[in-house]
């Protein structure tokens, strides 16, 4: 079996200790450790030899999946005020969401000589459906 390596910062959270600690463990012979390139490898072999005993596994990382949709909504010949109140409404309602809901941002555009509008929502899947909603609702109202 393949012996076992930890970072400086694996061995720091192990043992509750701060990095500079452990750094200087290893820098006064305290701690035996391989160094590669500018960063210090330590064996679970000396780990242990330091500690008097058998040492925890570290927690694995987990990350949290996240999942992004970018949208973008082209609307041909819109006119200033139905563009205006439909901006109103998405800036209104992305910013008026609770700090713990998922981020949500909206640009729009738009270009008054083709009377045309571009919305563009980043956000999680839910979110980026309730706007793309509210733009249905009030371009079926005109």
């Amino acid at each position: 079996m393949a012996e076992q390596w930890y970072s400086v910062e694996q061995v720091a959270d192990l043992l509750g200790l701060h990095v500079k600690t452990v750094r200087n463990y290893v820098r006064d012979g305290r701690l035996k450790a391989v160094r590669i390139g500018k960063q210090y490898r330590i064996s679970r072999a000396d780990l242990e030899a330091l500690t008097g005993g058998p040492v925890a596994e570290p927690e694995p990382v987990r990350r949290q999946r996240r999942v992004e949709v970018t949208s973008i909504v082209l609307i041909d010949a819109i006119d200033p005020n139905t563009m205006s109140r439909l901006s109103t409404l998405l800036l209104g309602s992305a910013n008026s969401r609770p700090e713990d809901d998922e981020r949500l941002r909206v640009e729009t555009t738009y270009d008054e000589e083709r009377g045309s509008m571009k919305i563009i929502i980043i956000g999680g899947p839910d979110s980026s459906a309730e706007l793309l909603r509210l733009v249905n609702v009030v371009l079926e109202s005109k």
